[in-house]
């Protein structure tokens, strides 16, 4: 996706990001996995948050539930840029899940050579995450379609 820039936007999106607007509003949820590039994290996904909710007032992120995993090589498992997404989500409107955290720390040790994840703990820990993420997402379908939410 290019960078986003409102000025060579114009009134129509590019092909691109009509695509990804239909990806993420098809979606029953999001959820976002990130390294950390200095406490913060990487541009790739900033873009694709700024590319996603600017296009004439329209923000594709809008209701959309998420839960973030952040990931480094250290031992403090990307701990600022958890929370530094974490913040930029508030003003998307994006329901984000608060327990469990996710810092994955340590994360070239927890790999084998085919990239799949070969730590029983991390995997356990993974496996709980996921079931409170379903959780949290049904908990926000079943209060979007409530009659009291409008």
């Amino acid at each position: 996706m290019p960078l986003y820039n409102q000025d060579l936007e114009g009134e129509s999106p590019l092909a691109t990001s009509i695509s990804f607007f239909s990806q993420i509003k098809s979606a029953d949820a999001v959820l976002f996995v990130t390294p950390e590039y200095n406490r913060s994290v990487a541009g790739g996904l900033e873009n694709a948050l700024h590319v996603g909710s600017r296009h004439r007032g329209k923000n594709v992120w809008d209701g959309e539930p998420g839960a973030v995993i952040s990931v480094s090589p250290g031992a403090l498992g990307a701990f600022g840029a958890n929370h530094h997404l974490r913040q930029s989500l508030v003003p998307l409107n994006v329901p984000t899940m608060q327990q469990p955290e996710a810092y994955i720390g340590g994360a070239a040790n927890l790999f084998g050579a085919e990239g799949r994840l070969t730590n029983e703990g991390t995997r356990d820990f993974l496996l709980k995450f996921v079931k409170s993420f379903a959780a949290w997402i049904e908990a926000n379908r079943q209060q979007q379609s409530s009659p009291a939410s409008g």
